[in-house]
């Protein structure tokens, strides 16, 4: 039955304060998180359905690849949930842990991993100290919580790039005694497999460091105050420390059945440019921000708009779009598949694109308890200020993400598809 398999929604909150919600959040228990975006009406919408695209990705058996894999997960409870293998070494030796199912995110920065899933070289991994000679930690919040845990450093290899000793977020490795007022306020801490739904979260957005989330100096382990850090403390996005293929990534996904899939398939491919299989061919490329946001006009309003790996659905509000309701909640069941264009704009200005997605029934795409994979999944998330153009978007689609290069006088960051 659909409600004994618990669907969960995952999203993203774009605020300058947030990272984007790799976390997941329960349909059955969500009070408008997040998510939102200006909806569709007849000058928006059709009910016939536009073309899903149809671009294969490479095969990942190059260095700067690894395989993207869609499936029921470690829970089996959550839709649209892409994740990699990450390779954890303590730095320089060859003393090293491979941990699977770790959540592809594009839109946060930085590598998360639960403490669970480090347990044979956890206590290797040297913690990091603030300047006052205390443990450090990182407060890392999301849309419906947050992840709690210390900031260690290690070796992080993905298919045959490293990125050498960098920052890294070690969640739950600390008492739950320790968690700062500031940052239990976020909301429930995900600390757990059941929680996240993941082993982890690859931050791998236009970001090369995390500069948003709070850092803590906790003295004896126990006594956490907030601590200002400097550049190289700040847990880092892997692909700005590797070597080479370092100024962005290509997520391509297979595309599914517009009806959804018990799995799918894709590659990440790291560098734009930089190897006979990352040329950048994409046909729009928009500008952002350095948190990987742009402008989007729906319904004739203007809109923060990002594309988010982390978020499981297209969402946006649309008063004309019926909500399924039940385990299924606030994402939408048409009765019929509905195609929406929007028109994207970059931050700071330029030429516009479009966007052009479908959303159909969501108890259809996901009501055989089977499928977890779904190019045309949408739901309304909360505020109605946002576009978030989930991991049904990127089905079928190359979509490519700029790293902000301008602290080394290089390129502003952007996203292309």
């Amino acid at each position: 039955m659909l409600t004994s398999r618990n669907p969960r929604a995952t999203c993203s909150l774009r605020p300058f304060r947030f990272l984007s919600l790799a976390a997941v959040i329960s349909l059955i228990l969500l009070i408008a998180a997040c998510g939102g975006g200006g909806g569709g009406n007849n000058n928006s919408a059709s009910s016939s359905g536009s073309p899903s695209p149809t671009q294969q990705p490479v095969a990942a058996n190059a260095a700067n690849t690894v395989s993207v894999t869609v499936d029921r997960g470690l829970t089996g409870t959550r839709p649209n949930l892409p994740t990699v293998s990450v390779t954890i070494c303590v730095a320089g030796t060859s003393t090293c842990q491979t941990v699977d199912h770790v959540q592809v995110d594009t839109a946060s920065f930085g590598l998360r991993l639960l403490a669970s899933a480090l347990t044979p070289v956890l206590g290797s991994l040297p913690a990091a100290t603030a300047s006052n000679g205390g443990t450090l930690a990182e407060c890392a919040a999301f849309a419906d919580g947050f992840t709690w845990g210390t900031v260690r450093r290690a070796d992080v290899k993905l298919g045959g790039e490293t990125a050498s000793n960098i920052p890294i977020q070690v969640i739950g490795d600390l008492s739950s005694n320790t968690v700062p007022q500031a940052c239990a306020g976020f909301g429930v801490a995900q600390d757990t497999v059941q929680q996240l739904g993941t082993n982890g979260v690859l931050g791998i957005g236009v970001a090369p460091y995390d500069s948003i989330s709070d850092y803590y100096s906790c003295l004896g382990n126990t006594n956490c105050s907030a601590t200002s850090v400097t550049q190289s403390q700040l847990v880092a996005n892997p692909v700005a420390k590797f070597a080479t293929d370092n100024n962005g990534v290509i997520l391509e996904m297979a595309p599914v059945s517009d009806s959804g899939a018990p799995s799918a398939t894709g590659t990440l491919v790291f560098g734009i440019g930089t190897q006979s299989n990352n040329a950048l061919s994409a046909t729009q490329r928009f500008a952002t921000d350095s948190f990987g946001r742009l402008s989007a006009t729906l319904n004739g309003r203007t809109l923060d708009a990002f594309l988010d790996s982390g978020s499981n659905a297209l969402f946006f509000a649309d008063s004309s779009l019926p909500q399924c309701g039940g385990s299924l909640a606030t994402f939408y069941c048409p009765s019929s598949t509905q195609s929406f264009t929007a028109t994207l704009i970059p931050y700071g200005g330029g030429a516009s694109g479009t966007a052009v997605f479908n959303v159909a029934n969501a108890k259809a795409l996901l009501g055989s308890a089977s499928n977890y994979a779904a190019n045309n999944l949408g739901g309304q998330l909360g505020s109605s200020a946002s576009l978030d153009l989930g991991l049904s978007f990127f089905y079928g689609r190359y979509v490519y993400y700029g790293m902000d290069l301008t602290g080394s006088s290089g390129k502003t960051p952007y996203v292309a598809f």
